[in-house]
């Protein structure tokens, strides 16, 4: 088996975040939800990209997210999933390439359109997100870089895109790719409303042993096992998957790995202004330790540390140096 030459590689949804400042007579006019996020069509996410002020406009996704942190922390990351053949495919093409990540997956022509999610930003800090999942959701198995796939130390896939069939199957493949190669795969449930559709899917994974490590919150961690209780439910999960991760906002994060637990308290933060995105850094600094070969304590410390620098300002991309955090507080 050949030497990895990236330490992570994962699969996603490749979504623009769109975000402006707006005010609460905008939310009413435009009959948003103020403080929600919801999916919309292309005609709706249309009106509503044009009825935007100026917008800073920035790669985003899940598995995106994750990636940009643990490129900031120093890995070799590679990014695969879809873009559409038009401006915002361009964006995030650009954007997430100046991150420091590989980005080759061919474009898509025609519609739905790159992905993009339309932020507004109220004076009062409240962002109201509409969602158009547009070209994310097509990612074909031919799209696959099967050789990227083989050269990476971790797949990690983004449970988001279980979802829509056509990713699925190559996240399938994906999966067949690393383990054939004996890399590790690494899974993040992502949200509840997804295992209540594929969580059959998810259990045969898990028992068949294709999953290494799995990333989930509490309350996915329930739906999954149908346990209640959270220490009986991670000591089940961590009887069939080599290394389970599960966080539990302001109480820390728990991880099993075969017999050893470890824990760690939420790292201080002054305020928390928004929590969009601290499940992605956490996986990223847990990813970034465990890619080092570091210790399960110190792995969860490291994304605790990264999920306090996102909740402490709005967006889901780091604004200090995460080098610098981990430098300062992981010691």
């Amino acid at each position: 088996m050949s030497q990895p030459t990236t330490d992570v590689i994962a699969i996603g949804n490749a979504i623009v975040d769109v975000m402006a400042p707006a005010d609460d007579a905008d939310i009413e006019r435009l009959g948003l939800a103020k403080g929600g996020m919801t999916l919309v069509d292309p005609d709706r996410a249309k009106e509503l990209y044009e009825a935007m002020g100026p917008a800073r406009e920035i790669s985003g996704g899940s598995a995106a997210n994750t990636l940009a942190g643990l490129a900031e922390l120093g890995a070799n990351c590679a990014f695969i999933g879809q873009v559409a053949d038009d401006q915002l495919g361009e964006v995030f093409a650009h954007d997430i390439r100046a991150s420091g990540i590989g980005f080759a997956t061919p474009v898509r022509a025609g519609e739905p359109a790159t992905a993009r999610c339309l932020i507004f930003v109220t004076p009062d800090g409240q962002r109201t997100m509409n969602t158009f999942l547009g070209a994310s959701q097509f990612l074909p198995a031919e799209a696959l870089d099967e050789q990227a796939i083989k050269a990476a130390k971790v797949l990690y896939l983004e449970g988001y895109l279980w979802d829509p069939e056509e990713p699925r199957k190559a996240m399938r493949r994906a999966i067949e790719a690393a383990r054939g190669a004996g890399r590790e795969v690494a899974f993040t449930l992502s949200d509840p409303f997804v295992i209540s559709r594929h969580g059959d899917d998810f259990r045969k994974m898990i028992d068949a042993g294709e999953i290494d490590i799995l990333f989930a919150n509490e309350h996915e961690l329930a739906a999954l096992t149908g346990i209640e209780d959270f220490h009986e439910g991670i000591t089940h999960l961590g009887g069939k998957v080599k290394t389970v991760v599960v966080t539990r906002s302001e109480k820390g994060a728990h991880a099993v790995r075969g017999a050893e637990h470890a824990h760690v308290p939420a790292e201080p933060v002054e305020q928390v202004v928004d929590t969009t995105g601290a499940g992605d850094l956490f996986a990223a600094g847990f990813l970034f330790g465990h890619t080092r070969g570091q210790s399960l304590e110190q792995c969860l410390k490291l994304g605790a540390i990264c999920a306090a620098e996102i909740i402490s300002h709005y967006g889901a991309r780091p604004e200090a140096d995460l080098k610098d955090l981990v430098a300062a507080k992981a010691a």
